[in-house]
């Protein structure tokens, strides 16, 4: 027998195995690069703490035209990414409608949303709509505080589930909560109401 023809018997006989081992190692590299499914992943929860932090800060946001819309003023600032609100310290805010009403507000503390524009109130609340005059019409400026106060700058309404005290020129109203709304001028009182009115000797009662 040749040379030449045992070289291709012995190729014959091991040929099988080349060809395993090429198939063996086709499917390991399948295998490696195939993603495996591990099932839904658990939702990471995201931590209620502050992102970052200002102090003496001075913040204002600015309608589509470029006037001031809202200044926020404090003396700390921390903004929590989890619920993308805003904590403040000793906070004083100065809200602009497109109209021109302004409205001033201060408190302890304040809880406010991302854009400014719904801010909840707490420790010396006040929230003071100045004076204005629409349609040839005086407004008297309208004065509200209480230990809480949730204000809404874009519809102008303020309310609170605490007792509030509001005052219009000579006129005092006392309530145990309160719902008032600048737009339609009307404030809804529950629970036990006292008013005061100019020239009155005592107070008005509400049980």
């Amino acid at each position: 027998m040749t040379s030449k023809r045992r070289a291709v018997d012995a190729a014959s006989h091991y040929l099988p195995l080349v060809l395993m081992a090429l198939l063996a190692l086709a499917t390991w590299r399948l295998a490696k690069n195939t993603p495996v499914f591990q099932g839904d992943k658990p939702e990471v929860v995201r931590r209620h703490v502050p992102d970052y932090t200002m102090n003496g800060f001075t913040v204002q946001r600015f309608a589509n035209a470029g006037a001031l819309s809202v200044q926020l003023e404090g003396d700390t600032l921390r903004h929590y990414p989890d619920t993308d609100t805003l904590e403040i310290d000793k906070v004083r805010i100065r809200s602009i409608t497109p109209e021109g009403r302004v409205t001033l507000a201060w408190a302890e503390k304040a809880l406010s949303n991302g854009d400014g524009s719904e801010v909840q109130l707490t420790g010396h609340a006040r929230v003071l709509r100045e004076a204005y005059n629409e349609g040839g019409v005086h407004e008297a400026p309208i004065d509200f505080r209480g230990e809480f106060l949730h204000v809404f700058l874009r519809t102008e309404r303020v309310s609170s589930h605490l007792p509030v005290v509001i005052t219009r020129d000579a006129t005092e109203v006392r309530g145990a909560s309160m719902t008032y709304d600048n737009l339609t001028r009307v404030a809804q009182f529950n629970g036990r109401v006292q008013a005061t009115f100019p020239g009155s000797t005592a107070p008005a009662k509400k049980p």
